[in-house]
């Protein structure tokens, strides 16, 4: 009985490249009725070029389950560190065409 109350757990791979990480500053979000996609870009200070970096594709129900899990650390990320400010007026030199994204 007791072995039927635990969680499953999942074995998760992680390679050291994957490790590694890679950065991004910038995030281009659009979506359809059946998913959302993520461009993470790498912009350079006086580059006349942004590179994407890794595109993720979400389900709906992904994406919001991500929201969610982004918004409780933050929550938890500003407790322990202050308030993190973005500028209200932050404005970029980009113009990809298409939908309107939000980042």
């Amino acid at each position: 009985m007791a072995e039927q109350n635990q969680k499953k757990q999942i074995n998760i791979e992680l390679s050291d490249e994957m490790a590694e990480g890679i950065y991004s500053n910038l995030a281009i979000i659009t979506h359809s009725h059946s998913e959302f996609i993520v461009d993470f870009i790498k912009m350079m200070p006086g580059a006349p070029k942004a590179k994407v970096k890794s595109r993720i594709i979400l389900t709906p129900q992904h994406a919001k389950r991500l929201f969610k899990a982004l918004q409780d650390n933050i929550v938890k990320f500003e407790r322990l560190h202050g308030e993190i400010k973005v500028p209200e007026a932050e404005t970029l030199p980009l113009n990809f065409g298409g939908p309107k994204a939000e980042a």
